[in-house]
């Protein structure tokens, strides 16, 4: 959802304005401060993992103790973390150059390092690729910019946008990315973990 950062504004070159219900939304969105996700999700980091140069993440399961893990794919290498404990698991500042970015090949990976060494991770972020934005318990995320070009990740359990009740019971607004380019949202398949991961660091939940 991108929108003028002036909701009442009309398009460049005199384009149609905005609805009546896109600018109720736009300034609904607008007012709404960050706040934290509700019960039962939990900061992962204090208040995030700073990974400059981020170009994206993907997720793994450990083999052992079945937590999330969160591959971060950065301009200087390849890194793992505990989506649980928040621990870095393993780190590779200088890996293949053919494998250094998931650009490289169709299904947008790189090869797994640390407890997932052999596999391949899916990566999103920069290249393309995505998130999970549901889980099977009713979670939505979603991006939104009605001031753009900062976009907003909204947390949400009434089905997404428009979100008609009052913000803090049903919607949360969690993260607002102004200081750095956001990367991709989204959940872990197993809908335990919610990330964020912008262009200098990456910002976990977990429950």
């Amino acid at each position: 959802m991108h929108m003028d950062d002036e909701p009442n504004a009309g398009a460049a070159g005199g384009g149609r304005a905005l609805s009546a219900h896109q600018l109720a939304l736009c300034e609904r969105l607008l007012a709404a401060p960050v706040v934290a996700p509700p019960t039962p999700w939990r900061p992962v980091f204090e208040p995030y993992a700073a990974v400059g140069g981020l170009l994206g993440i993907g997720f793994g399961v450990h083999p052992d103790s079945g937590h999330d893990l969160v591959m971060v794919v950065s301009r200087d290498g390849h890194g793992l973390f505990d989506a649980v404990t928040g621990e870095r698991l393993a780190r590779d500042r200088d890996p293949d150059p053919e494998d250094s970015t998931p650009d490289a090949v169709p299904d947008l990976s790189c090869p797994g390092l640390g407890v997932l060494a052999g596999s391949r991770v899916r990566i999103a972020g920069l290249f393309g690729g995505g998130l999970h934005t549901t889980t099977a318990d009713g979670w939505t995320l979603e991006v939104v910019a009605p001031a753009w070009p900062n976009d907003r990740v909204l947390l949400s359990t009434d089905g997404g946008l428009p979100h008609p009740g009052p913000h803090g019971e049903r919607w949360w607004h969690v993260f607002h990315s102004t200081y750095s380019e956001l990367r991709t949202a989204g959940f872990s398949p197993s809908g335990r973990t919610l990330a964020v991961a912008t262009s200098s660091d990456l910002t976990l939940w977990a429950r």
